[in-house]
């Protein structure tokens, strides 16, 4: 195969004050770029899959600066859509410390993603070359269009025999949860893996239970899927939480070790779980995605910008060492 893994969104540049100012008193803006999944197709690349991003962008420098960093890591784009006129969409991060929460600013309407269209994409070829395909409830949510472009992706993924792994990724901001649970429902009947968390199933599916095992084997049995994961965070304050996970497949609970972290930037984290998860569901089974997902996610809290720069050594480092840093590496 050409392809393990084929991701499917929209990528934004993402601007941050630096030193915890406001926007409101910040001279500079940090520059980085960031979009659900390009961040796991980054990631996956760089523990060792084969990853193919597709979006929609604007043949401008910025649509060009979010396809280099994507070449940058040894993702194809050979298959992203160039649109002339449109724009890129951005979002400012402003970073919080304790009682001030970090923030989040879109300026994302009418983007070039958000104006794709059914059959701008060749998906019957592409998925001849590939194992998984991979999107998240944020491409949908962009627009109807973006909405008929992501149903039809899936199904071509389901007649060309591929797994299809969706992440819930519920944005108000961008569609209501009757909107969402609309389209996310038919999207489920197309859909083998099922990444979320329990606030996002409640948001959605209106799916709840004592427990997130109870919250896992319900969405496994209500959509007849093959694994579901579900993150878990505590906030302990704006930068230190705690993170691990769950997954649920062939009616067995898997759990793993919690992590006790130290933030330096959480945006991107469940992408990178993501993105660990499907490594290890494709070179191992559930357990082992579960286990790899967990490690890269928590290890992207360390790392600045939404791409994860962590290596497929550094997480079995991690893994070995059980959770713990451990001593400086000289």
């Amino acid at each position: 195969m050409r392809y393990d893994l084929v991701t499917f969104g929209e990528t934004m540049i993402r601007l941050s004050p630096p030193d915890f100012k406001r926007l409101e008193q910040t001279e500079s803006l940090n520059v980085a770029v960031g979009g659900s999944e390009l961040n796991v197709a980054v990631a996956a690349q760089r523990l060792g899959l084969k990853a193919a991003y597709i979006t929609r962008l604007p043949r401008n420098p910025l649509g060009r600066m979010i396809a280099n960093k994507a070449q940058e890591q040894g993702v194809d784009t050979s298959h992203i859509v160039w649109a002339e006129g449109d724009r890129v969409g951005l979002y400012f991060v402003e970073f919080g410390a304790n009682p001030r929460p970090s923030s989040v600013l879109y300026d994302r309407a009418n983007s070039a993603m958000s104006r794709i269209r059914p059959g701008e994409v060749p998906w019957k070829a592409i998925f001849q070359e590939a194992r998984l395909f991979h999107t998240s409830g944020i491409t949908p949510a962009l627009s109807p269009s973006a909405a008929e472009a992501t149903k039809e992706a899936v199904r071509a993924a389901k007649e060309a025999g591929i797994e299809v792994s969706i992440d819930l990724n519920y944005r108000a901001k961008l569609w209501s949860q009757e909107e969402a649970r609309k389209c996310m429902t038919e999207l489920m009947g197309y859909t083998d893996l099922l990444l979320t968390t329990e606030e996002d199933t409640e948001r959605v599916f209106g799916i709840k239970g004592k427990d997130y095992a109870e919250v896992a084997r319900r969405l496994a049995e209500e959509f007849a899927l093959k694994a579901v994961a579900i993150t878990i965070r505590e906030d302990i304050s704006v930068w230190r939480n705690n993170w691990t996970a769950i997954a649920y497949a062939n009616g067995r609970i898997y759990t793993d070790i919690t992590y006790e972290l130290e933030i330096v930037d959480r945006v991107g984290a469940g992408d990178s779980f993501t993105a660990g998860f499907l490594f290890g569901y494709l070179t191992g089974d559930v357990e082992k995605g579960l286990k790899y997902g967990n490690a890269l996610a928590a290890l992207k809290h360390s790392i600045p910008g939404d791409l994860n720069w962590s290596t497929l050594e550094e997480v079995e480092a991690l893994l070995k060492a059980g959770g713990r840093a451990g001593r400086i590496r000289r």
